[in-house]
């Protein structure tokens, strides 16, 4: 009988070849090597075709609310205000607002419910990167509010009389905008301790979102129009009312958007870290 040293048994448990001279011990297995992580782009363009294929049927009538929601908000108001800078503030906070229900009220629901269901589990044995799925997800999501928004935008063009020379800055607005509010919709969903509060946070969020960016902000109360600052989608709504002057100043529109981009960053990295928290626990 001849004995099998040591150091091959080792090596062959490691995944290792034996050292030289030494006999492998016949029907051993080596240890396969694991597949590389996916990068980061191609794993968030994965995750973003995944969650529009599965959601484009389940959140068509959802983008319906949003947008008859938006656009009765509309004509409730026009018969409180008749044009001029009211009327811009409210076309631009109507059709932001279409963004906001989506991008904000539903995702924050979206992972609330996923979290409280172990959703998050099936995503942690993918070797993809966090952040793919939070940004893919969020993308998902916002791309649903192009068309609600735009035919908001229209309709609201038409109801005050406004010019639509400009309408293409939604094409600036509502990615910005999107990315600052899913992510702080992703980041409230994930960190509720509970479905319900994700749900109820998600509302508060849109509640926000509608009095705060609909209503002008020049007859809101002080305190309240520096609230209005701190949410993310006033600047998309600020952009946007610009976009409807006869000379807009692009330099105000561009900062405007630019702070939209800064608070998507953070907001989408808070996100990312959030569901990292959430899916080791």
């Amino acid at each position: 009988m001849s004995a099998i040293p040591l150091e091959s048994s080792v090596e062959a448990a490691a995944g290792r070849a034996p050292a030289s001279g030494a006999t492998p011990r016949p029907g051993a297995s080596h240890a396969a090597p694991l597949a590389p992580r996916a990068r980061l782009l191609p794993a968030l363009a994965a995750v973003y075709r995944a969650q529009l294929s599965r959601a484009r049927v389940a959140r068509i009538p959802l983008l319906f609310v949003a947008t008859f929601q938006s656009v009765g908000i509309m004509i409730l108001m026009r018969g409180v205000v008749d044009g001029g800078s009211e009327a811009r503030s409210v076309v631009a906070g109507s059709s932001v607002l279409v963004v906001a229900f989506v991008a904000l009220n539903l995702l924050a629901q979206y992972f609330g419910r996923l979290r409280a269901d172990g959703g998050l589990d099936h995503y942690a044995t993918l070797p993809v990167p966090p952040a793919s799925v939070v940004l893919g997800t969020a993308a998902a999501y916002a791309s649903f509010t192009v068309p609600g928004t735009f035919v908001t935008a229209v309709f609201g063009c038409v109801l005050f009389g406004l010019p639509m020379a400009h309408l293409w800055i939604l094409a600036a607005v509502i990615p910005l905008a999107g990315a600052a509010l899913s992510g702080l919709g992703a980041a409230l969903g994930l960190l509720a301790p509970r479905q319900e509060l994700a749900t109820l946070f998600g509302q508060l969020g849109m509640s926000a979102a509608l009095l705060l960016g609909v209503l002008p902000a020049s007859r809101m109360p002080g305190p309240i129009a520096y609230a209005r600052d701190l949410l993310p989608s006033t600047y998309g709504v600020e952009a946007f009312a610009r976009g409807f002057d006869a000379h807009p100043d692009w330099a105000l529109i561009g900062l405007d958007l630019g702070v939209c981009a800064a608070v998507g960053v953070v907001s989408l990295a808070v996100a990312a870290w959030a569901y990292r928290r959430a899916a080791v626990r």
